[in-house]
C-alpha cells in the first residue's frame, strides 16, 4: 500500500471509528475486528466521562447521556492527546454551543463544577512555604494554590436529583483541596472574591487587601471593613483556603 493509499485508509478508518453508524467501513478490515475497535476506543472515552460527570450522567439519564458522549465523540476535535484531560475537552465542547440535543440550561455550568473537582483534585502545585499561624493581617497572605474560582449563573454546588432549578441564580464558588487532599468548595460573594483576587495578585497582607477593597467601594469607616475581613480570613484559613502568611 503507498504512503497516499495508506494515508486515505487512516481517514476512512478514523471516520468510521468516529460515526460507525453513519460512515461505511474501511475496505478490507473485517466487521467483526472493526466492531471491537469501535467498542474499545468509545468505552475508554465514555469510561472517563462517567467518572468526571456523575451528576451530569444521573441527571439526563443513560440513554440521553450517552448520545450525548457519542455526539462529542463524534463532533469534537480535542487540542490535547492526554487522557486525563478528555473531561476538559467535554467541557470545552459544551461550551462551544454546537451540542445538538436539548438539554437542561444549568447543565454545562453543573458540567464544569464537576470538572473543577476533578482538575483541583489532580493539580500539581507544591506547597509554598509558609507560617500556618501567622498574623493575617500584618504578613503578606499565602493562599492555597490548588483553587479554582467559578462564576456561575446557576446554583450548581445545589444541583442534584432532589433539586433542579427553575430559574437561574447566580453562585461564585471556590473549589480547592485541603490539607488531608480532599476536594471542597466554599460559596463565596463579590466582595470576598475581590479579596481573593487582590491576595493573589501579589505579596499582599490582609489589612492591605481590605483597605483596597474599602477605597473601592468607598466605605465610610475603611478599618471597621479591616476588623470584618479578620473574621473572614481566619475563617478561609480554617477550612485551608489560606495557608498562613508568608515566613
Amino acid at each position: 500500500m503507498s504512503a497516499p493509499d495508506f494515508q486515505a485508509f487512516q481517514r476512512d478508518f478514523a471516520r468510521h471509528i468516529r460515526d460507525p453508524h453513519h460512515t461505511a467501513r474501511p475496505a478490507g478490515v473485517p466487521a467483526r475486528r472493526m466492531a471491537v475497535y469501535n467498542e474499545l476506543l468509545f468505552n475508554n472515552i465514555t469510561g472517563f466521562l462517567d467518572a468526571c460527570f456523575p451528576v451530569c450522567r444521573r441527571l439526563i439519564g443513560e440513554t440521553r447521556w450517552r448520545r450525548l458522549n457519542r455526539s462529542f465523540y463524534r463532533d469534537w476535535r480535542s487540542q490535547t492527546p492526554w487522557f486525563r484531560e478528555i473531561p476538559h475537552e467535554f467541557v470545552r465542547y459544551l461550551n462551544a454551543g454546537i451540542v445538538r440535543q436539548p438539554l437542561p440550561a444549568w447543565f454545562t455550568e453543573l458540567a464544569q463544577y464537576e470538572w473543577a473537582e476533578l482538575a483541583v483534585d489532580t493539580m500539581d502545585c507544591p506547597t509554598p512555604r509558609h507560617d500556618p499561624a501567622g498574623d493575617l493581617l500584618r504578613r503578606p497572605v499565602v493562599l492555597n494554590p490548588a483553587r479554582l474560582v467559578l462564576a456561575c449563573a446557576w446554583p450548581v454546588h445545589r444541583i442534584g436529583p432532589d433539586y433542579r432549578p427553575r430559574r437561574p441564580q447566580a453562585a461564585q464558588l471556590v473549589v480547592y483541596r485541603d490539607g488531608e487532599d480532599r476536594v471542597r468548595f466554599v460559596e463565596i460573594n463579590p466582595v470576598t472574591r475581590r479579596l481573593l483576587e487582590l491576595l493573589a495578585a501579589a505579596p499582599t497582607t490582609g489589612a492591605e487587601a481590605c483597605r483596597q477593597i474599602g477605597s473601592e467601594l468607598r466605605h465610610p469607616d475603611p478599618q471597621q471593613l479591616v476588623a470584618f475581613g479578620r473574621g473572614i480570613l481566619e475563617d478561609f484559613r480554617a477550612r485551608g483556603l489560606i495557608l498562613g502568611t508568608r515566613e
